[in-house]
Order: C-alpha cells, then sequence, then structure tokens
C-alpha cells in the first residue's frame, strides 16, 4: 500500500480526497491542514508521494517543497502539486502540468486523474 501525505488547508477538500484515495485499497493516506505542521508530519509518516497546495496561510506550497528538498529524509519523495492556480481548461486532457521540476494538477480534481497522476508520478513518468 502506498502512502500518500496530502498537505491543504482546505479540510473539506484533505477529508474528501483521503476518503476516495483510501477506498481504492490503494493508498493509505494522512491530512496535514496545517502548512507549519508539513515536514514534521512527512517525517513521521514517511510517504511514498505528497500532495502539496499551493496556496496556504503562513507556509505556502514553495517554501514546503524547498524545505523538502533539503530534508535528506525526503529530498526523494515526489511531490504532485494540486492548486487551483492552473485550470482543467489549461491541463489538456490528461489534466496533468509539468513546469521544470514540478508537476500540477488542477483543481477541482478527479479521482481518476489523480491516482494516475499519482502512479505516474511515483514511476518517473511525470
Amino acid at each position: 500500500m502506498k502512502r500518500v501525505l496530502i498537505i491543504d488547508d482546505d479540510v473539506a477538500l484533505t477529508q474528501v480526497l483521503k476518503i476516495n484515495l483510501d477506498d481504492t485499497g490503494n493508498y493509505e493516506s494522512r491530512i496535514v491542514n496545517v502548512s507549519s505542521n508539513a515536514i514534521a508530519a512527512a517525517r513521521e509518516f514517511k510517504p511514498d508521494i505528497i500532495l502539496l497546495d499551493v496556496v496556504m496561510p503562513g507556509l505556502d506550497g514553495g517554501d514546503i517543497s524547498a524545505a523538502l528538498k533539503q530534508d535528506p529524509l525526503l529530498s526523494k519523495v515526489p511531490v504532485l502539486i494540486i492548486t487551483a492556480l492552473v485550470s482543467n481548461d489549461e491541463t489538456g486532457e490528461n489534466a496533468v502540468v509539468s513546469s521544470g521540476d514540478q508537476v500540477m494538477i488542477a483543481k477541482p480534481i478527479r479521482l481518476d486523474v489523480l491516482t494516475k497522476a499519482i502512479e505516474d508520478r511515483m514511476s518517473g513518468v511525470l
């Protein structure tokens, strides 16, 4: 079972994502809604992938991403950005946008698109 850490300040969204991912039987997920707790939670949970929002109060997704890259225990964990900063119209059919080493999926998120993006990101396709 793959471990997914969901870091987003939107409590309702994270609960829906957790329920849907856990219900597939392929994932065990954990939620972090307070960005300042993200790194400690990641170190403790040891995720296989991190779903990370960009716009959050306190530390934003860029701050957390930078901290992850500098942490020897977390630097190799793939990150999938979940954001409303790109639209599903902008992402095209695969619903994913890559920019440099960042891979983004647009909100609102469809479960089928998310699970494919998770698998692709963890396998190095994205």
